[in-house]
C-alpha cells in the first residue's frame, strides 16, 4: 500500500472523477491511490494479484438480478415520495455494485450496521423491501426485527452506527464467536468524531469489524476533497489497521474485497477499512437538489461507469445470459415495483397514542398527563355526530 505524498498533491477543485479514471501504474511508482478493479466499465475482466474471484454463471446472473431489482425498488420509492406517499427517501442510484457486492460477501451469522441508504444490503439480507419504507412513510420506527436477519435498523444519526458496530464486534470477540461485523457509512460520515472513535477502539481491541465506506464523492453539497487531504482508505494506517480502495461500481471487486476483509476479521486479525469509490447519481435525499452544487458533466462521466451496464456487457460478451433472461428479469422488476407501490399505499396509520406506551416500563405521572392532553387534542378534530356533518354544524 502506498502513502500518497501530501506535498505531491496539488489543490484541485474538480470532483473525484479524474482520480477514478486514472490509469493504473505500478504500485511502487504511483502517487495515485491504488484501485482494486476486476471488471472494467467496458465489461472486460481484469486480474488483480491480491483479490481473485471466479463466480459461476448462476452467481453472475444472480448479482445482476440483485442490482436490477434493487434499482427498480429504489426508483419506485423515489416516485412514491414525489407523489406524497413518503416523507423522504435516500436513493442509492449508482451505488448498487458497492452494496450488492459487499452484501453477498456476508455469512448468515455476520451482523450488519447500516446507515439509511443500504437498500441493496437489506435486499441481500432478506429484508422485504416494503419494510424499508414504513419509517419513511411515518408508520413505524423501523419495520423489521434486526435479529431476524442480522441487519440492524437504519441509522439516521450520521456515523453513530460505526460505534454500535465496534461495540458489537468487541462483544463477539469476547464470546469467541466465528462472526464478523460490517459497518456502512459515507464519505461525509468519515469526518465525524464517532467514526474516529470507532477506528480507535476497534484497533485497540482488535475487533472483528469491517468499515465499509461508500465514497460517493459528495456529503450532501460538500465534495470529498474538502473533507480530507489523503484518500479515505489511507486514514486506516494512522489507526494501525489496513485500508483498501475498491472500484465501487464493480460488483465483482466489491464482492472479492469485502469477502477477504470479512475473512480476515473472522481469523482474529482485527478491523479493516474498505473504501468503495463510487458516485451518487441522484440527490442526497429527495429534499436535495444536486444541480445547485455539481455539474452535469460530472454525472455524465460517471454514467459511463454504470455498475449494472458493465456487468450486462460482460454477461452478453461471454454468452452467459440471453434475451429471455433479461426479458424475464424486466417482468420481475415491474412486478416488484407494483407490489411495493400497492403495499405502501395500503400501510395502516399507527395509533397516535402508541407513542406513550413504551416510554417507561411501569408508567409515569408526567407521561400520563401528556397522554391525556394529547387525547383531548386529537378528540378536538373528531365530529361530535358523524351522521350530522362537521362538528357543531347547525348550532
Amino acid at each position: 500500500m502506498t502513502v500518497e505524498s501530501t506535498a505531491a498533491r496539488k489543490p484541485r477543485r474538480s470532483s473525484g472523477t479524474k482520480r477514478a479514471s486514472a490509469k493504473k501504474t505500478p504500485q511502487s511508482k504511483s502517487s495515485e491511490p491504488q484501485l482494486v478493479q476486476l471488471l472494467s466499465p467496458e465489461g472486460e475482466r481484469v486480474e488483480h494479484p491480491d483479490y481473485q474471484i471466479d463466480p459461476t454463471p448462476d452467481e453472475l446472473r444472480g448479482l445482476y438480478r440483485d442490482m436490477v431489482l434493487t434499482r427498480r425498488f429504489d426508483g419506485e420509492a423515489t416516485a412514491l415520495q414525489r407523489q406524497g406517499e413518503l416523507g423522504l427517501w435516500a436513493s442509492l442510484l449508482g451505488q448498487e455494485a458497492a452494496q450488492i457486492g459487499s452484501g453477498r460477501a456476508l455469512h448468515d451469522d455476520d451482523y450488519v450496521f447500516p446507515t439509511y441508504r443500504e437498500h441493496g444490503v437489506a435486499w441481500c439480507r432478506g429484508v422485504d423491501p416494503t419494510n424499508l419504507l414504513g419509517m419513511f412513510r411515518g408508520v413505524n420506527n423501523g419495520g423489521w426485527d434486526p435479529s431476524s436477519n442480522n441487519f440492524h435498523l437504519y441509522t439516521i444519526v450520521i456515523g453513530s452506527q460505526t460505534l454500535h458496530a465496534t461495540g458489537y464486534a468487541m462483544g463477539v470477540a469476547k464470546d469467541g464467536a466465528d462472526t464478523a461485523v460490517i459497518a456502512y457509512f459515507g464519505d461525509g460520515a468519515s469526518s465525524q468524531g464517532d467514526v474516529a472513535e470507532s477506528f480507535t477502539f476497534s484497533a485497540v481491541y482488535n475487533a472483528p469489524v469491517v468499515f465499509f465506506c461508500q465514497n460517493n464523492q459528495w456529503a450532501i453539497s460538500e465534495p470529498t476533497e474538502r473533507q480530507t487531504r489523503v484518500p479515505l482508505y489511507q486514514r486506516a494506517q494512522g489507526y494501525g489497521f489496513p485500508g483498501v480502495r475498491v472500484d465501487g461500481n464493480d460488483v465483482l471487486a466489491c464482492l472479492a474485497v469485502t469477502r477477504s476483509a470479512l475473512e480476515r476479521a473472522r481469523r482474529g486479525e482485527g478491523p479493516m477499512l474498505v473504501e468503495a469509490f463510487t458516485y451518487r447519481m441522484g440527490a442526497h435525499t429527495t429534499s436535495d437538489d444536486p444541480t445547485k452544487y455539481r455539474a452535469d458533466e460530472e454525472r455524465e462521466a460517471w454514467e459511463a461507469k454504470d455498475p449494472i451496464l458493465r456487468l450486462r456487457r460482460y454477461l452478453e460478451k461471454q454468452g452467459l445470459a440471453d434475451e429471455a433472461f433479461f426479458t424475464a428479469l424486466e417482468e420481475e422488476s415491474e412486478a416488484l415495483g407494483k407490489r411495493v407501490r400497492e403495499t405502501v399505499r395500503a400501510m395502516p396509520d399507527p395509533d397516535p397514542l402508541a407513542i406513550f406506551d413504551h416510554v417507561y416500563a411501569d408508567g409515569n405521572a408526567l407521561v400520563d398527563e401528556e397522554r391525556a392532553q394529547f387525547t383531548a387534542y386529537q378528540a378536538s378534530f373528531a365530529d361530535t355526530d358523524p351522521d350530522s356533518g362537521s362538528a357543531g354544524e347547525g348550532k
